[in-house]
């Protein structure tokens, strides 16, 4: 006997539609939640499309290395490693002992220079006022010996008269005096007077020679002092050298003052000391690098962005930094954009033209500097070198 089976009992038409609801309810929470989900990614990624960031960056400053512009020995050292200064600030002083000596010669020296200077400014006036006498003098001279030579031309040509006269009265006389037609003594005093005439006209002569050189003398005084200009000039020279003595000797004080103020090293900036190997006692040559200064001020990032996130990147962008150690978002802009990849600027410029090629995203390097760093750092709890990520708003 085949087994029973009973009849499906009816199901009633309204319980069917009541347990359909419930299902097409369910069904439209779930289409509206994956809509807002969709909706919600669609605005996330909308939104990653107005900024472009990096984790490739870093806090970057000014690494000042600190020397001495002077050599000498190190007296005292006033700093400690890692040690906060601020600026004008004194590290460390060298021994002023050579400093101090050669700024009292420098100052000797000047002195000395300015003594000078001042004779020969006194000696200009007074040799205008000597060759001008000079000159006048001289001219006079000049006047006075031409006088002289022509006195002594008549006195000789009278002398020159006097003995021819005397000599033709002598030889008139000899003849008279063998025939006894005059006396001994007449032709005695003929030869005397002859004599005296000769001496005369021979004096005047001498006289005539002596009145030309003197004349000579003269006019050569009167070239000498014709060159009165040349004087005051040669004199005005001699104190205008006498002057950049001075100057010269004043720009040695200067430069040994300024020296003795180099014995003090002051700190360029506010920073932090690092690497210090300067010690008391130690010598020191100009130059020397004693220690590491780390600048607090004027901090700035380096963020190196893909290439592909360049296209909408400009200077003057905002830019929001999330710093790592501090956990602290700063404020900046974009200030520059490298002008060439970091590939590029590496030591060693990669090579591709050996066939190999392989497309490689490049990194391109951005600086990024801080807009308010006074205000959002007053304690200088940023560091070169800490690791940042910046986010560019580029829309």
């Amino acid at each position: 006997m085949a087994d029973y089976i009973p009849a499906p009992e009816p199901i009633e038409q309204g319980a069917e539609v009541e347990s359909a609801q419930p299902q097409s309810r369910r069904r439209g929470i779930v289409i509206v939640v994956v809509v807002i989900l969709a909706l919600v990614a669609a605005g996330l990624w909308w939104r990653s499309t107005y900024s472009e960031s990096t984790d490739d960056a870093q806090v970057n400053g000014h690494l000042i290395q600190v020397s001495s512009r002077v050599a000498g020995q190190v007296a005292k050292v006033y700093v400690d490693e890692n040690q906060v200064v601020k600026a004008g600030d004194v590290i460390a002083e060298l021994d002023p002992s050579d400093y101090k000596v050669a700024v009292e010669n420098a100052e000797a020296a000047l002195a000395s220079a300015q003594a000078n200077a001042a004779a020969a400014n006194v000696n200009v006036p007074i040799t205008t006022v000597n060759t001008g006498s000079n000159l006048n003098a001289a001219d006079a001279n000049v006047t006075g010996s031409h006088a002289a030579v022509v006195q002594a031309q008549e006195q000789l040509e009278a002398a020159q008269a006097n003995n021819t006269k005397a000599q033709a009265d002598l030889e008139r006389y000899r003849p008279l005096v063998a025939k006894d037609v005059i006396s001994k003594q007449q032709f005695d005093a003929a030869v005397a007077a002859a004599d005296a005439a000769r001496h005369s006209e021979e004096a005047a002569r001498e006289g005539v020679r002596v009145a030309l050189e003197r004349e000579t003398q003269a006019k050569a005084g009167l070239k000498f002092a014709q060159t009165a200009p040349e004087q005051v000039a040669a004199q005005s020279a001699r104190a205008r050298q006498a002057q950049a003595m001075v100057a010269q000797a004043q720009a040695q004080l200067d430069m040994a003052r300024l020296n003795l103020s180099y014995i003090k090293i002051v700190a360029p900036t506010a920073g932090i000391i690092t690497r210090k190997s300067v010690e008391i006692n130690q010598n020191v040559a100009p130059g020397q690098n004693l220690l590491m200064l780390v600048s607090l001020e004027g901090l700035w990032v380096t963020a190196n962005f893909k290439e592909t996130q360049l296209r909408h990147m400009f200077a003057g962008q905002a830019v929001e930094i999330d710093v790592d150690s501090t956990g602290k978002t700063y404020h900046g802009k974009v200030t520059q954009i490298g002008g060439a990849t970091g590939s590029v600027l590496s030591l060693f410029p990669p090579e591709n033209a050996t066939g190999n090629y392989v497309k490689v995203v490049q990194r391109v390097p951005v600086r990024i500097d801080f807009t308010d760093l006074a205000g959002e750092d007053p304690n200088h709890e940023l560091r070169p070198g800490l690791s940042v990520e910046p986010k560019v708003k580029v829309k």
